[in-house]
């Protein structure tokens, strides 16, 4: 039996039934064929199940997985790596669209730059709605000083090497990451050597809403600010006047949702996603 090329891992937690429809459907219609999703239901509540598992039926190529119990976005999506054939592993969130072309695109860079082992790319904002309100552009090949204020990698718009990510270990595994797994990824990669790319175009529609920018826990926050210590410590970029950008998710927590959400507004197209402190 053929292997697929690209795995989609795409993992759920009571989602929005139109969204996640319209995030299927753009993998449904992307311009290269040979995929499987690993479509991962961490122990959405009972009132979802039937509907996760409709949309799991719009395609013979889509594999639904279904834990009865909610773990966090890092451990799904270790246990979708680990069931996943493809050579490659593209990720989606339940109510992002990939354009068509993305992973055609995606897929040439990795297999013409073997030096990278992932490959993003910037990406647009929609609203409820899905109408495109702004957008998020990425330095090309982020370097250690890029993390600082944010990731510098839009993570559902991600495709890696799959076999060198498990070798990484994948996602983090214990609870302290479980707000911020993409960004203690990146980091942890960048300080062990590895390297990833963004395509300089909007390869994903990032849907970011008025919702997005409610109060987060303080312990998340918490838990963020040690993330960015460590990883920060591993890039070896620990100064005194980094200390600033280790607090940051704390101060971010501080500042009022509307004020949040006009600073991300009036600063759209120059800051980016991907980090619990936004």
């Amino acid at each position: 039996m053929k292997m697929p090329g690209i795995s989609v891992l795409l993992c759920v937690h009571n989602p929005d039934k139109k969204e996640l429809y319209q995030a299927v459907c753009s993998v449904i219609a992307q311009t290269f064929k040979d995929w499987e999703m690993i479509l991962y239901d961490d122990g959405s509540d009972e009132a979802y199940e039937a509907f996760i598992y409709e949309i799991s039926c719009l395609d013979t190529r889509i594999r639904y997985v279904r834990n009865p119990v909610h773990h966090s976005l890092a451990y799904g999506l270790n246990q979708s790596l680990k069931m996943a054939a493809g050579e490659y592993a593209a990720r989606m969130d339940a109510d992002d669209v990939s354009t068509p072309e993305r992973f055609h695109k995606q897929l040439a860079f990795l297999e013409s730059h073997r030096q990278y082992l992932w490959v993003g790319s910037n990406v647009a904002l929609i609203n409820s709605q899905g109408e495109i309100w702004g957008e998020r552009r990425y330095p090309m090949t982020p370097e250690s000083r890029d993390f600082l204020k944010y990731s510098p990698y839009a993570h559902p718009a991600v495709m890696f090497r799959r076999k060198e990510l498990l070798e990484f270990g994948g996602y983090f595994k214990g609870e302290s990451a479980c707000r911020g797994e993409d960004y203690e990824l990146f980091m942890r990669l960048h300080g062990a050597g590895a390297r990833g790319f963004n395509l300089q175009e909007i390869l994903l529609h990032y849907r970011e809403t008025e919702s997005s920018y409610g109060r987060r826990k303080l312990r998340f926050q918490l838990q963020e600010a040690g993330i960015r210590f460590t990883g920060f410590r591993r890039m070896g970029i620990v100064t005194p006047k980094v200390f600033v950008y280790v607090i940051k998710p704390v101060v971010v927590w501080m500042v009022p949702k509307k004020m949040k959400l006009a600073i991300h507004k009036r600063l759209g197209t120059n800051m980016g996603i991907g980090s619990m402190g936004d």
